[in-house]
């Protein structure tokens, strides 16, 4: 049976047990050093591919990819406006919308926010609302009947539930025979969504009319939400769509409103998986020390075997073996290791929040209220990848001093 002699010799060396233990514990913690570096360093990739995620799909899910606004007025043609709107090939839906910023009180309690009045028909083509829904329905939106939508911090904030009243107050006053007087409405809730994000403390939703009247906008809306299919296109293709339009529109885009959280998690990403990586190489070096100290342990077995005929380079494939099994095993345990804690964090952060009556991330504070985790096979193969080519690389210098190795210098004293 074939068995090349720097495979056979170096898995041997790998495997046998050592006079010098030192060196088993070196080898043991450049092993484990590996191990957790790779393990983590997948981990942590895919919590922040998983906030990734989490941003496109719940905040840009309820926020619009792009608005269309009249430049000074409001825009009193709008159903014909998104007629044209979804015809373009990257639009896949637009929605009209009214935008009030208030106070909404209850009992004695006051919280800002941001009011949108919408039409509950167009607004399932922009939002993803309808499919988080905690109470209530955005179909109970009726026009004059003066409902409202709550998000669930924010309905927690007020101490409100369904059928409650909640008073309106907007920044604008009315004057009358009286005096000046700050223009208020009385709404009922008729719904609570939660998305598990900061939107659940600030956002609030009524029916289209009901804004134009508090607003006293006689006829037309105030802009329109757009939907795209990849909403990196927006800044370009929401200022390509209004220069179709005969009218003067106002254009704005998610990268305006969220753009600065997106690149800030893109950039932590790469700034974390950089340092990470760092790790990872100084675990990997660490095969370095481990392979010289086995180099000077085994000069009178390298004597032996350059005696017996083995060439420089057979010693250095033998050592370039034994570093290249540390390597490989301390990759692929890593890798595993890394892998099932990155399909299963979320669950485990969950189950201890439970445990122990606290929550990590609270949605007040962080703009989702859950470790996400999105696990991406081609950063696992980039990570594997790049760990075993330096594990490769460590293991040259010690093998390449190993076959610099003189048999008589090395014999002298045994």
């Amino acid at each position: 049976m074939f068995r090349p002699v720097p495979l056979f010799i170096g898995w041997r060396y790998t495997g046998a047990k050592r006079r010098n233990h030192f060196i088993s514990f070196i080898s043991l913690v450049s092993t484990l050093g590996l191990t957790l570096g790779v393990a983590v360093l997948i981990l942590v990739l895919s919590v922040m591919n998983g906030f990734d995620r989490e941003l496109r799909q719940r905040i840009l899910g309820m926020v619009p990819h792009a608005t269309l606004s009249g430049y000074r007025d409001t825009i009193d043609d709008w159903p014909e406006l998104i007629e044209r709107v979804q015809q373009q090939p990257k639009v896949e839906g637009a929605a009209p919308y009214i935008e009030a910023q208030g106070m909404l009180t209850n009992r004695g309690r006051v919280q800002g926010a941001l009011v949108f009045g919408v039409d509950p028909a167009y607004e399932q083509r922009v939002s993803i609302i309808g499919n988080h829904m905690l109470y209530g329905d955005l179909e109970a939106l009726k026009p004059g009947e003066f409902g409202i939508v709550l998000g669930d911090i924010l309905a927690r904030i007020l101490g409100a539930k369904l059928g409650d009243k909640v008073t309106l107050v907007l920044p604008e006053a009315s004057i009358s025979v009286a005096g000046v007087f700050p223009r208020l409405k009385r709404f009922t809730v008729v719904g609570v969504f939660k998305v598990g994000a900061e939107l659940d403390a600030s956002m609030a939703y009524v029916h289209l009319n009901d804004a134009a009247k508090i607003k006293r906008i006689a006829n037309g809306i105030e802009g329109v939400r757009l939907k795209l299919d990849n909403l990196f296109d927006a800044p370009v293709e929401v200022r390509r769509i209004a220069r179709t339009e005969t009218v003067q529109l106002q254009t704005s885009d998610w990268t305006r409103t969220h753009g600065n959280l997106f690149q800030a998690i893109q950039l932590e990403k790469k700034m974390i998986g950089l340092l990470l990586f760092i790790i990872v190489a100084v675990a990997a070096f660490n095969i370095v020390s481990t392979l010289i100290m086995v180099v000077t342990d085994k000069r009178a077995d390298i004597a032996i075997l350059r005696t017996m005929g083995a060439s420089s380079g057979t010693i250095m494939r033998t050592f370039m073996v034994q570093g290249g099994v540390i390597g490989c095993f301390g990759t692929l345990v890593g890798t595993a290791l890394g892998v099932v804690l990155a399909l299963t964090v979320s669950d485990l952060v969950a189950w201890v929040e439970e445990l122990f009556n606290f929550q990590i991330l609270s949605a007040e504070v962080y703009f989702i209220s859950y470790l996400p985790s999105q696990l991406k096979w081609e950063d696992v193969a980039l990570i594997c990848g790049s760990s075993l080519l330096i594990s490769l690389l460590a293991t040259v210098y010690p093998a390449w001093r190993a076959a610099q190795t003189h048999p008589a210098e090395a014999l002298r004293y045994e």
